[in-house]
């Protein structure tokens, strides 16, 4: 496995799960301590470090430390690859699909010709 597919199965993985989601909303406002993102959540700051630390995995999340606090941003960075995945896909499935539509579209008029 490269290490792009690598990448691209960390980010898919840490944007799975609502909890992380809505972690990275929150820090898509701004900068925030853990425990800041911990207190609206109805689970333990333990749980929310697990999250954090798949989101961080990811590259969606980096941490610095300002004294004994835990400070996380956002970095979108990964998200660009999700989206280049995307729309390769699309653009797969897209010329797949036409093709299949010309093939079809081709049988059709066959048919009438008869």
């Amino acid at each position: 496995m490269s290490k792009l597919d690598r990448s691209l199965d960390h980010t898919l993985l840490a944007l799975a799960d609502p909890t992380r989601r809505e972690i990275l909303r929150r820090l898509a406002r701004g900068d925030a301590r853990v425990t800041a993102l911990a207190e609206p959540f109805p689970i333990s700051l333990n749980s929310i470090s697990k999250h954090i630390k798949l989101l961080e995995r990811a590259g969606l999340v980096v941490r610095r430390r300002v004294g004994r606090e835990h400070i996380l941003r956002f970095r979108h960075e990964p998200l660009l690859g999700v989206q280049r995945w995307i729309s390769r896909q699309e653009a797969f499935w897209r010329a797949s699909l036409q093709e299949l539509d010309t093939l079809l579209n081709q049988e059709d008029e066959a048919k009438g010709d008869r």
